[in-house]
């Protein structure tokens, strides 16, 4: 599988880095990298739209001149775990997580070390939704818990979780080299109680869960939560992810609609995750 890697150069990148992948992702763009002045995006060959793209520059360029210059570039397959591994730094979650590649050479680590071959999923720790899911489950308990994690990608918050404690793991991904990933890094961090499913939301498990872990764009998130109240158990937890703080209220407002209490809104960077306990 083939993919695109996109550059963007911004004019003003800390009011914009965010906006800009937020924007990419409503695209199809899958994985970022961020670094000053720059923006690095990724696609899948097959889901490129360049009418699209041209036409969300040029609306932003016209209000806001914020592109000051763009580049596209084909990745072949082969070539993916390389650039991945050049751009790949260990993230460091607070001072009890840490995730690495299985290429980093480290110190030892007392906290919760999490191996991470990242190929083509999302979840290598880097991005704000990602390091924010993480905070808020070490502040929480799953000894022997049954959790789903819903649009799993490398299944980092998966594995987190069996560190945790949990004890019967659902993680699913709508991309089968995803469901694929997960099941690797699972192997790869010695856990025993995660399945990795490849599928949508009609693959939830209709048996209770204690934990509902859905670090995925606003729109998939709206289409999906009521199935997700239908599967918590009683005073179980969900953990919603990968939307701008200006979004929370329109997702509370459904929270809300489906009987669901907030728990808490922790932010970083722009970006936010709700909690919400049925």
């Amino acid at each position: 599988m083939n993919y695109y890697e996109l550059t963007v150069e911004l004019s003003d990148f800390d009011g914009w880095n965010d906006i800009i992948v937020a924007y990419l992702a409503d695209l199809e763009f899958e994985s970022f990298h961020v670094e000053t002045p720059l923006v690095k995006a990724y696609i899948q060959q097959e889901a490129f739209d360049g009418e699209a793209l041209q036409q969300l520059f040029d609306g932003i360029n016209q209000e806001h001149e914020q592109i000051q210059s763009f580049e596209l570039k084909l990745i072949p397959q082969q070539n993916w775990n390389a650039e991945w591994e050049a751009q790949f730094d260990p993230v460091f979650i607070g001072e009890d997580i840490r995730v690495v590649a299985p290429f980093h050479d480290l110190d030892d680590f007392s906290g919760i070390e999490i191996v991470i071959e990242p190929k083509m999923s999302f979840g290598t720790g880097h991005h704000q939704t990602t390091h924010l899911m993480c905070s808020s489950m070490m502040e929480m308990d799953f000894e022997g818990k049954r959790v789903l994690d819903m649009g799993s990608g490398t299944g980092v918050l998966a594995i987190l979780a069996e560190k945790r404690g949990a004890t019967d793991i659902i993680a699913i991904d709508i991309e089968e080299w995803s469901a694929e990933n997960c099941r690797e890094n699972a192997l790869r961090n010695a856990c025993q109680k995660i399945t990795s499913i490849h599928g949508g939301v009609e693959e939830i498990p209709m048996e209770g869960f204690d934990f509902i872990l859905a670090n995925i764009n606003k729109n998939v998130l709206k289409s999906q939560l009521e199935t997700y109240v239908n599967r918590m158990n009683r005073d179980a937890k969900l953990l919603l992810s990968g939307f701008f703080v200006s979004d929370t209220e329109e997702l509370k407002k459904l929270a809300l609609s489906l009987k669901l209490t907030e728990v808490a809104q922790f932010e970083r960077e722009g970006w936010a995750v709700l909690i919400f306990k049925k």
